[in-house]
């Protein structure tokens, strides 16, 4: 199963990273779109894509008003958005508003199930703490599961979730000595997030969604992650992995 980041940055692009997206081409499933979002269509398998958001802060669904064009065309025959209701309508009355964004693209909007059944996965969820909320996944599929835990503060509530995972993909937006901003603001530090890994038994831990002020090459201090957990990767744009 191939595994691809489209964007690993939080908040606003830099030149480095885009915001949020993680993709499974071949299965034709996207999490999140962020302004990484424009990198879908080229690399996209199937003519159907399934999109499950974790919640309607802009640097999560701004790329939804990218996709109008492969939707028009036929090059995408069809594109479920899932997500919680209340994203969804905020989505529809917000970002498309008449204001905002006059042509809506066909999606169809679909209220996330409880469990979900598509393309040979099968996706799970569970709430996380932000302001204002936040829902981390659970794929499993081909005898594999990866979980995709971003926007939250580490707190407890989600480890049996991602107990044992192959590949755990969870933000990291701040290094250790920022970790004062992580309840202020509903993000998570380097070693609370190594330090999860290691407690869930995770295969191994990529971290994304950094802080857009950090474009250098170790935004997070690696080591330390990797002194907890060794089996850490800063997750960068456009890399790809296969488990």
């Amino acid at each position: 199963m191939r595994l691809l980041f489209l964007g690993t940055g939080g908040y606003h692009p830099n030149e480095r990273r885009h915001t949020a997206g993680l993709m499974l081409p071949e299965l034709g499933i996207v999490f999140d779109a962020g302004s990484s979002f424009f990198r879908v269509q080229p690399r996209l398998v199937t003519k159907e894509l399934d999109v499950f958001l974790t919640h309607p802060h802009l640097d999560h669904i701004q790329g939804l008003t990218f996709f109008l064009v492969p939707l028009l065309l036929g090059t995408v025959n069809r594109c479920r958005i899932h997500a919680d209701p209340a994203t969804i309508e905020a989505i529809q009355q917000h970002l498309f508003s008449q204001a905002v964004f006059p042509v809506l693209p066909s999606y169809e909007f679909v209220p996330l199930a409880e469990r979900i059944e598509l393309s040979g996965a099968v996706i799970t969820h569970t709430p996380l703490k932000h302001p204002g909320g936040s829902i981390g996944y659970l794929l499993e599929a081909n005898g594999k599961r990866v979980a995709y835990i971003t926007d939250t503060t580490v707190d407890g509530t989600y480890t049996d979730f991602i107990r044992g995972v192959d590949v755990l993909i969870h933000e990291c937006y701040f290094p250790d000595e920022m970790a004062e901003w992580c309840e202020k603001t509903g993000h998570s530090h380097t070693s609370q997030v190594a330090k999860l890994a290691k407690e869930a038994g995770v295969g191994h831990l990529y971290l994304t969604h950094i802080d857009p002020q950090r474009p250098d090459d170790d935004p997070i201090d690696l080591a330390t992650a990797q002194r907890i957990f060794p089996a850490t990767t800063l997750a960068e744009d456009l890399m790809e992995i296969e488990f």
